[in-house]
């Protein structure tokens, strides 16, 4: 299956940024399946390894500095986190997966929550998975994209950090990976660059996500 998202016309993108300069506020952190809010609003969910920029991306779409905590320490993340954006849809941050500075019963129950949460969430629009530009995709990745493969969760690339290397070095990325997710049934075929620090992509991500609703 491959999935070609929208063009957005300059009317698209201007109702898009309307809507992100609107309320945004931290709803609540699950940490265990039961937790999780029973309600039919759209999500779509910020996945990626430890410290690939999930937070510093929330609070660039949304315009609200602070509104995800950020760290240099990889793993902070401990549960996923929801964001109600102007009561039409939740953003939900979910942990880092791969290295995390926590007990190793910490990491795997969280990732045990991660995986079930991404499987059977009926209302989960897309999944945003976040790669760092300056890595490409990682063994890790593949995990969680084949996994969604299976679970026919629809997922798009977000390459992340896009000012950290040089034109040519991104568009080599770019191009490696844009090869890599025509084998991945559930994966968009665009790849979204962004950077959180210089604002490039960010109303690109916010059209996506409001395409969602």
């Amino acid at each position: 299956m491959d999935f070609l998202p929208p063009e957005f016309s300059e009317q698209q993108i201007i109702l898009a940024n309307s809507l992100f300069a609107g309320s945004c506020e931290f709803v609540l952190g699950v940490a265990k399946l039961e937790q999780l809010p029973l309600t039919e609003m759209p999500e779509v969910a910020l996945a990626g390894r430890s410290n690939v920029g999930k937070s510093s991306l929330i609070n660039a779409i949304t315009n609200k500095r602070g509104l995800a905590k950020t760290s240099n320490t990889p793993g902070r993340t401990q549960q996923l986190n929801y964001f109600n954006l102007a009561d039409k849809i939740h953003i939900v941050d979910l942990p880092g997966y791969g290295y995390a500075q926590a007990p190793e019963h910490l990491v795997k129950q969280w990732q045990k929550v991660i995986f079930a949460y991404l499987q059977g969430r009926v209302n989960l629009k897309r999944v945003l998975l976040l790669i760092d530009s300056r890595h490409g995709i990682k063994k890790t990745d593949k995990e969680v994209m084949e996994m969604l493969d299976k679970a026919a969760v629809t997922y798009q690339i977000v390459l992340t950090k896009t000012d950290k290397i040089t034109k040519a070095d991104l568009e080599k990325v770019k191009s490696s990976i844009e090869e890599e997710i025509t084998k991945h049934a559930a994966a968009y075929s665009r790849v979204l660059l962004t950077s959180s620090e210089k604002k490039t992509g960010i109303e690109m991500v916010r059209a996506e996500i409001a395409s969602l609703i």
